[in-house]
């Protein structure tokens, strides 16, 4: 029996030509985030009409490569489960940095502000967590209290936002800073942040050039 065209598989040049075409969008979109279909399509080997086979215009490309990196990221929450609070902070923007490094345009490209709707539905799972941490620290008195949950939760990821998008993946001690700036924000010091790391090596952060640190507040 002959299966009906529309039960069929893709073909695998199809699946190919898709991959391809997500790769080039990451590689081409970090040299010029306003980069055309046209410069994806070349970067990709694969002719426009191909491109528009898989993709009818550019924010369909965009929301494809956002649901990716959001169910990457949300993955990556579900993992953090420290009792203390400070810890599964530290934690969490650690993994999520090592993840929107490798994918660092993608990232930006989720959290910028034409797409930043679209971003809060995709990553729904992420905020839930970092607002249910946020809550159990405030609780046990290990994270600031002079402000609502919510509103701490949510300049918790606009720190996490700024690192993401501005902070150079090759700079020195990078998810170190991402993670003193996250717990900085949260109400730790920074004194406190690098005891923090210090005392949890399995994080495998760098807290920074201490001799750079010395005598400042």
């Amino acid at each position: 029996m002959t299966t009906p065209a529309a039960a069929r598989k893709p073909r695998r040049d199809a699946l190919e030509n898709r991959a391809c075409i997500l790769t080039a969008a990451i590689e081409t979109l970090a040299s010029d985030p306003h980069a055309p279909l046209d410069a994806i399509a070349r970067a990709a080997g694969v002719s426009r009409r191909t491109l528009y086979g898989h993709f009818a215009d550019r924010d369909s490309l965009i929301s494809e490569l956002i649901a990716a990196g959001a169910q990457r990221f949300n993955d990556i929450a579900l993992r953090v489960d420290d009792a203390d609070a400070r810890v599964a902070l530290a934690r969490l923007t650690a993994l999520l940095w090592h993840e929107a490094a490798a994918v660092q345009v993608a990232a930006a490209i989720a959290l910028d502000e034409a797409h930043v709707a679209e971003t809060a539905a995709a990553l729904a799972p992420l905020r839930a967590q970092v607002l249910a941490i946020v809550e159990a620290g405030r609780a046990a008195g290990a994270l600031r209290t002079d402000m609502p949950a919510s509103v701490l939760a949510r300049l918790v990821e606009e720190a996490a936002r700024a690192v993401v998008t501005r902070l150079d993946a090759a700079t020195p001690d990078a998810a170190g800073i991402a993670v003193r700036a996250v717990l900085g924000v949260a109400g730790l010091s920074w004194r406190e942040a690098i005891a923090l790391i210090d005392g949890h090596p399995e994080l495998e952060l760098d807290s920074g050039p201490r001799s750079d640190m010395e005598g400042t507040d």
